[in-house]
């Protein structure tokens, strides 16, 4: 049995064993959210992949230290203020509470350390300064870029040429870059925006330095993981490693690089642009975040997931059979059945373990059940009581015990009087307001479905 674990690097694009800098202090920053709106669903498959991941190392490492930083400073914040007419500093508390209350809804654990960028400006100063001093940043017009050209590796992430990498994004156009390539460290702040004293005058950072400069005090020079959605490859990742080679001296920032792939529905990519948008506190009253986390791990993670009802329907259907299992344990797992979770976070793989352990379970010893629920457990699943899930389930049934009851005996009513297209369509009714009934030994019982 292979105890290593295995990852899909980005950066050399092929899976590798995971050997870690330094065994006793494992490092890993994954990019958190932009807080300019409520975050969606496509947000919610890195938060859950790398918490699960965290688990992974947590579970082979003494010492994990998860960064997750909080952009709060940036465009679209100030935009999206701006469409609202609230302060920033309202809009980003407000997203950031909601982002808060979403990981705990998805039972997320809390990473080690949560930066917001405005936190640390002064940083992104400091770096910025030491860029232009090693030649690898030009100030003008008080916008200060990073010179692209300086840096020989850049796009190996990405696995493009410079040219392909250019002539394939929307690169900022100003008269101030040396090159259209070029992106910025530092930029002047218009009246009422946010902005910070600084040698090139009052501005703000650009986004790609905040994680370059919270990475930093957090991880240090070269950490282990670095973590984020596929679409921050380039040039978001691009640019990070740049600017921190550059500005640290090293020969590597982030020794492993894993992206997630993104939801879609219909096949289509899930984004504002696309009028397809399913934020994550809407789910709230509706479904558990158990099953929200299981549908979100019910692909790998390399692969994209499409979002639709029979997804949340069957994940709900298997979260409901599980409970039948449930019995609280903190059973030491064996190595073969996370096995799946170290060969590249195979959540499929360990999904399909977790159906063999319940029918086990099934058939089998406490523990058996034991062994089954603390497998559950590993992955974030079923650490609700079995009476907190069925009064989940009843909170979010419109319909009180009493009328149950009384549909139930109303019925019974229409069947002894050979009236069965009522009693269907009691049952329908009863259906509908998520009460599945069986008639059983002449008697008839219900349960929340």
């Amino acid at each position: 049995m292979n105890k290593d674990i295995f990852l899909t690097n980005n950066l050399s694009n092929k899976k590798e064993k995971f050997v870690p800098i330094d065994e006793k202090n494992i490092g890993m920053y994954v990019c958190g959210p932009t807080v300019y709106d409520d975050p969606h669903i496509g947000n919610a498959r890195p938060i859950v992949i790398f918490d699960i991941l965290f688990k992974i190392l947590k579970s082979k490492f003494s010492s994990v230290t998860y960064v997750r930083n909080i952009t709060d400073v940036d465009d679209k914040i100030i935009k999206s203020s701006n469409e609202k007419k609230i302060s920033i500093s309202d809009l980003t508390q407000a997203v950031i509470k909601s982002f808060s209350e979403d990981c705990n809804y998805l039972n997320c654990e809390n990473p080690t350390q949560q930066p917001k960028a405005t936190e640390h400006i002064d940083l992104m100063i400091q770096m910025v300064s030491e860029l232009i001093k090693k030649g690898f940043a030009y100030e003008n017009n008080k916008h200060v870029y990073f010179d692209v050209k300086k840096f020989n590796d850049y796009g190996q992430l990405s696995n493009k040429k410079l040219e392909d990498l250019i002539a394939g994004s929307r690169i900022e156009v100003s008269d101030n870059k040396k090159n259209s390539e070029d992106f910025v460290l530092w930029k002047p702040s218009s009246e009422n925006e946010p902005s910070w004293e600084s040698p090139w005058g009052e501005g703000r950072p650009g986004w790609h330095l905040e994680c370059s400069a919270m990475s930093k005090k957090f991880l240090g020079n070269e950490f282990d993981i670095h973590g984020g959605g596929i679409d921050l490859i380039f040039p978001h990742h691009e640019n990070e490693i740049a600017q921190s080679r550059c500005a640290n001296d090293t020969k590597f920032f982030a020794n492993y690089w894993l992206h997630n792939a993104f939801i879609t529905m219909s096949n289509e990519k899930m984004a504002k642009s696309q009028g397809n948008i399913l934020k994550i506190k809407d789910f709230r009253n509706k479904v558990s975040g158990q099953v929200l986390r299981l549908a979100l791990i019910s692909a790998h993670y390399k692969q994209p997931l499409d979002w639709n009802d029979k997804l949340l329907k069957d994940c709900q259907n298997t979260i409901d059979k599980w409970y039948n299992m449930y019995l609280p344990s903190n059973k030491d797992l064996e190595d073969e059945i996370i096995q799946p979770l170290y060969d590249d976070i195979n959540t499929p793989g360990y999904i399909a373990n977790l159906h063999k352990l319940y029918d086990k379970a099934n058939k089998g010893t406490a523990e058996d059940k034991q062994i089954f629920n603390s497998a559950c457990n590993f992955i974030g699943l079923l650490q609700e009581t079995k009476e907190e899930w069925l009064n989940y389930k009843k909170r979010k049934v419109d319909i009180t015990e009493t009328e149950i009851e009384n549909k139930i005996d109303l019925r019974n009513k229409a069947r002894a009087d050979k009236n069965y297209e009522e009693a269907d369509n009691i049952r329908d009714y009863l259906l509908d307001k998520g009460v599945l009934i069986e008639d059983k030994d002449g008697k008839t019982i219900w349960k929340f479905k």
